[in-house]
């Protein structure tokens, strides 16, 4: 039997924690709780689980419990703390102490259950950001564990560029190259090009390749900064409408997307489905301005793409666009693309009508939905293209799903500073 003293009962942590004792409760015994204003909460878990300690942070709870629960030992503000991750009321089992308060205050109730060398489970981070070197000290004193058991406790590693690829790396045992492309909305697009050269090159024989992005304010902010977003706040579903006259601004959108590229002897020897094969990866600087995108770096992209493949431009059958939805980047997309391709009219759609821009990863996801149409002979529809502006009226775009079989794909993939990809897949 284990003996559980929850310091923030009703937070986030202290819910998942009486998730598990839920699941649990032949095991583990909930001594005693502290919460702040959730009392609502608070007592569904005093009625389950009758705790023999409670401390509350408010008055107004005190004086409920008091009247209401008269069998509590009920405690109120800071010494209840301590008392509550403290107290003793079994002489057998465990006895461990949840510390997931906020602020400064969880670090007595901290370092006076250390001196009972009970084991610590710690979301309070900042117990150790103000008390790490004494915390560290008296857990080796008094020879008892502390846990951390909140992901906040690496924040260092999960803001860095490199998170997604160190931990791969190291959940998997991944023993090659590993690194973090940073080319902005073309980042998992080069990715892959990358990844692609390594291996013609016979530098590596498999990779893992793809993009991520989390959509939050803190890692879009820099769009919203520039007004990069659309307004259409009233009509959401048609807010996003790539290469459409009407457009205003994109809308964000986010997740992961991986592929596995490898040389042709790595995936027969072990039995690997092959789904196509990466013909060539272009790419080019605008060299010109970090936010506004140009036609001819765009165009040098696509244009160095298709002479590396080798390939009559009629040999591609559906180009995915990188179109985000904005005024100039898509005017400039279909400028270079209506360039390149002269007077061939091949089929071109942006699917982010549909996903939104998934920015660091879009060049990973457009990948693999270009490879999903051209399994399945379809060109996806270019969403809320109702009205075609000069540029875009010389592109067969259509608004409407396509049914047609095609073994060839190009995707473009373009980003701030000017950076730009473009790759092109063969059906196998």
């Amino acid at each position: 039997m284990k003996n559980i003293y929850l310091l923030g009962a009703t937070g986030s942590i202290g819910r998942q924690t009486i998730e598990v004792l839920q699941s649990l409760n032949d095991s583990y015994r909930l001594v005693s709780i502290c919460f702040g204003n959730k009392l609502k909460e608070a007592l569904e878990i005093i009625n389950e689980f009758k705790p023999k300690l409670v401390c509350t942070s408010n008055l107004e709870n005190y004086n409920y419990i008091k009247e209401n629960y008269p069998n509590i030992d009920l405690y109120y503000g800071d010494e209840g703390l301590v008392k509550a991750a403290t107290c003793k009321y079994y002489e057998d089992g465990e006895d461990i102490v949840i510390n997931s308060l906020v602020g400064m205050i969880g670090l007595t109730p901290t370092i006076e259950a250390i001196k009972l060398k009970r084991t610590i489970l710690l979301a309070n981070k900042e117990t150790l950001v103000v008390g790490g070197e004494i915390i560290t000290k008296l857990v080796k004193e008094y020879n008892t564990k502390l846990l951390p058991i909140d992901s906040e406790h690496s924040a260092i590693f999960q803001s860095m560029n490199s998170t997604v690829t160190m931990n791969l790396a190291c959940i998997f045992k991944l023993k090659g190259m590993n690194l973090t492309v940073s080319g902005a909305c073309a980042s998992g697009s080069h990715a892959i090009g990358l990844g692609t050269l390594l291996i013609r090159a016979g530098l590596q024989e498999c990779i893992v390749c793809g993009g991520a992005q989390e959509v939050n304010p803190f890692s879009i902010g820099s769009f919203d900064g520039i007004s990069a977003f659309s307004t259409r706040e009233s009509d959401p579903t048609k807010a996003s409408r790539p290469f459409d006259r009407d457009r205003d601004g994109l809308v964000p959108g986010g997740g992961a997307a991986t592929v596995i590229i490898e040389s042709y002897e790595s995936a027969v020897k072990r039995g690997a489905p092959i789904l196509g094969e990466i013909l060539s990866y272009g790419f080019s600087s605008n060299g010109d301005h970090i936010s506004v995108p140009n036609v001819d770096g765009p165009a040098r992209s696509l244009e160095m793409a298709v002479k590396l493949a080798g390939l009559n431009l009629k040999d591609i059958g559906y180009v995915n666009a990188h179109a985000t939805s904005t005024p100039v980047g898509d005017r400039n997309e279909a400028k270079a693309i209506a360039q390149v391709f002269d007077d061939y009219k091949v089929n071109v759609s942006s699917t982010k009508g549909q996903t939104g821009h998934e920015m660091w990863m879009a060049g990973a996801s457009e990948i693999i939905y270009s490879m999903l149409m051209m399994k399945n002979g379809f060109v996806a529809p270019n969403l809320n293209f109702e009205n075609p502006d000069e540029d875009s009226a010389k592109l067969n775009i259509s608004g409407e799903r396509v049914e047609k079989d095609f073994d060839i794909f190009l995707s473009n993939s373009f980003g701030f500073g000017g950076t730009n990809s473009t790759l092109i897949v063969k059906n196998l």
